[in-house]
């Protein structure tokens, strides 16, 4: 799978509310799985990737980070002039989810790849999936849910379950 796709990791919808935006070290907690040995913890905020804000009515601003962390970026929105327009955010991440840990127990995240695109086929296929994922059509139009070629999506972990679960993927 290595190399398939561009997008490595993502997550759909994840409340704004059930992050802590003004946390000296951000959290974009989510997770693969509930219980060992399938459970998967990571924090996204250093992801890079596309991300996009949603309103009451769906997709309402569609960005990208690379010289910048995911988390940074967003806490940015909660601020400027997008800051009462959105409440949730689609993310979809360039850096691989890997298997070594952080202190906290979190997996870390590789460096973002100096080459993302692989060949049109599968590219072509992970635009689509992206296109088809954000905008929601999965559920009406589109029947057919597309996938991406090598990446997994990753539930939100809310803010008063965060230490649980990282408890849990810990063995504590």
């Amino acid at each position: 799978m290595a190399g398939d796709g561009f997008i490595r990791a993502y997550g759909l919808h994840w409340l704004r509310d059930e992050v802590d935006w003004g946390s000296r070290y951000g959290q974009l907690a989510g997770r693969i799985g509930e219980r060992k040995p399938k459970l998967r913890v990571a924090n996204f905020w250093a992801q890079t990737g596309i991300y996009v804000l949603h309103d009451d009515y769906g997709a309402y601003y569609v960005g990208l980070v690379r010289d910048q962390d995911l988390g940074v970026r967003l806490a940015q929105h909660t601020k400027d002039r997008h800051a009462d327009k959105w409440d949730r955010f689609s993310w979809f991440g360039f850096n691989r989810v890997l298997t070594t840990q952080d202190y906290r127990g979190y997996l870390r995240l590789g460096k973002r790849p100096q080459t993302l695109l692989t060949d049109n086929v599968k590219t072509i296929g992970d635009i689509e999936a992206l296109l088809i994922m954000s905008l929601g059509t999965h559920r009406t139009g589109n029947k057919r849910e597309m996938k991406f070629q090598s990446a997994h999506r990753w539930e939100q972990l809310w803010d008063d379950e965060i230490e649980s679960t990282l408890a849990k993927h810990r063995g504590a």
